[in-house]
């Protein structure tokens, strides 16, 4: 039996940051599980190459259960399982959410978790190559730089979109979300920056730092009402790594709460079902969001990204830092209110220099590109459950994607400013005919493309929320000694892509952790 401080479960984007920040004090242990193993694979770390890594040994490759809002489909969630967690498979787009996402938060109970409270965060970990401002830091551990493709596809995108009106702006983290842009990137040197990279691999040679790889988590051990330890198996064996402070769930949004209702601790009804004991009656699992995301397809005779793993490029990558193979795939995009009368974005935009269809998954082998919106600010909200007591089987996932009016008619009207779009002579000059687009552009034909084509944007959240799981300072309800850490504690889905809240999240964590111990935590 090992004892520590602090347990952490998963090297993910949240867990590289606290097992960082908590083991920067030298008379702190700290343990890191995870259930997969180092990023060592190439594929993680040049980036137009992270869509060889769906379905491989490196993703948890869940799968929804049928969604009944979309023809009771269902849907690949992949999610990382190596070092980084997804922050080692995605597209690395860094974008922190609109102001009125944390404020909202606050407004609703969240205290301590408006935007102006939470900038600072964001700011202390990134290393921002455009400097330091009053909206971006400078000297963080994570590095965020431009992207280095700029690939002509992706910018007709851009220019299409300020043909048909909307503005341009080279700063979605700035005083607006609003308009069309390149996004800025978790890159360093043309090259992936993930959470492990920025926080994790310079915190590997302290000795207080123990990772344990290849190992999977069980369950809580909670004794006396307090969370003394995870029981974890490696290599066939099972033991418990105990923890004299605290143990901080940072599974993600599917693995977290299967976990807390794995150790008692979740809907009582639920749990009884299973045979498990109720040690906590909580709506763990309840609440989930994700972003709903379609793509319009187009060939083209212009070269794509289906041709960058050439050893020229493979050689300027090297080099420079750029090119092709620097490609984070969605490198254009945009924010968009769908109708005048909204406060902030409803809809997102992600522009691919490449065909991207069937989740992901379909076969690439001609040139296209892509582009279309997600649902920024979705109403519906679906659930992880148990599917049996057995740790090692998959959770039961039901996201309830556009079973709201509300979520409906965003994405129909994202579709139609994304035809627009399509219409205008930056694109039309570059399309040789449709690949899978709507049969027509009425609303019925519209949606019932959208639940044909539609797919996840990789963005779970909320199934441990602040105020029905944890409270502001991710303290589990009613149990001693157990935090949660990760995109499960936001109350919403923010509007944009989820990997800088996380780490966000875990900065602010941190300082929470340590003011527990010595009475202060500063931004």
């Amino acid at each position: 039996m090992s004892m520590y401080d602090y347990v952490i479960v998963g090297a993910g984007s949240a867990g590289c940051v606290l097992a960082a920040r908590l083991s920067e004090d030298p008379d702190v242990r700290v343990a890191l599980v995870e259930a997969g193993g180092p990023d060592t694979a190439q594929e993680v770390h040049v980036p137009a190459a992270f869509p060889q890594l769906l379905k491989s040994g490196l993703d948890w490759d869940l799968d929804s259960d049928p969604e009944p809002g979309i023809g009771d489909r269902r849907t690949y969630l992949p999610r990382g399982k190596v070092f980084g967690g997804c922050s080692s498979i995605n597209a690395m787009i860094y974008i922190r959410g609109s102001r009125a996402d944390y404020d909202g938060w606050a407004a609703t109970g969240a205290t301590g978790w408006s935007y102006d409270e939470v900038l600072p965060y964001f700011k202390r970990s990134e290393d921002n190559e455009r400097g330091a401002d009053e909206h971006h830091g400078a000297g963080g551990p994570l590095t965020v730089s431009e992207g280095r493709s700029e690939h002509p596809l992706a910018t007709a995108f851009v220019r299409a979109a300020q043909q048909a009106g909307h503005k341009a702006n080279d700063d979605f983290n700035g005083p607006s979300q609003l308009g069309v842009g390149r996004y800025q990137l978790t890159q360093r040197g043309g090259m992936r920056c993930s959470s492990a990279v920025a926080f994790l691999h310079p915190a590997l040679e302290r000795p207080n730092l123990t990772v344990l790889p290849s190992a999977r988590a069980h369950r809580v051990v909670v004794e006396g009402g307090r969370a003394v330890g995870v029981e974890v198996e490696r290599g066939g064996a099972v033991e418990v790594v105990r923890a004299e402070r605290e143990v901080i769930l940072s599974a993600g949004a599917y693995e977290s709460p299967k976990l807390l209702m794995l150790s008692g601790i979740g809907p009582a009804a639920l749990l009884s079902a299973l045979g498990l004991e109720v040690l906590r009656d909580l709506p763990v699992g309840q609440g989930l969001q994700d972003h709903y995301m379609t793509l319009l397809n187009f060939r083209t005779d212009t070269e794509s990204l289906v041709s960058a793993a050439s050893p020229e490029n493979a050689a300027l990558l090297q080099s420079e830092g750029r090119g092709p193979l620097s490609s984070n795939v969605a490198e254009t995009g945009g924010f968009f209110r769908s109708r005048p009368e909204l406060a902030a974005a409803d809809v997102q935009f992600h522009a691919a220099p490449v065909l991207f269809h069937q989740e992901g998954l379909g076969p690439v082998s001609e040139h296209g590109f892509s582009f279309g919106p997600c649902v920024l600010a979705p109403t519906s909200r679906g659930a992880v459950t148990l599917r049996s007591p057995r740790p090692d089987a998959a959770p039961r996932i039901v996201h309830n994607y556009l079973t709201t009016a509300e979520d409906r008619d965003s994405l129909v009207a994202g579709i139609r400013i994304a035809l627009e779009i399509a219409a205008q002579q930056a694109v039309t000059e570059l399309v040789t005919s449709p690949y899978d687009v709507p049969a027509s552009d009425s609303d019925a034909d519209l949606l019932a493309w959208a639940q044909r084509s539609g797919q996840t944007l990789y963005h779970p959240t909320s199934t441990c929320a602040i105020g029905s799981v944890v409270d502001p300072e991710l303290r589990v309800y009613d149990v001693e000694g157990l935090r949660v850490v990760d995109a499960s504690v936001f109350p919403t889905v923010p509007r944009g892509n989820t990997n800088a809240p996380t780490i966000m999240a875990a900065e602010k964590a941190a300082d929470l952790i340590k003011g527990a111990t010595t009475g202060k935590g500063s931004a």
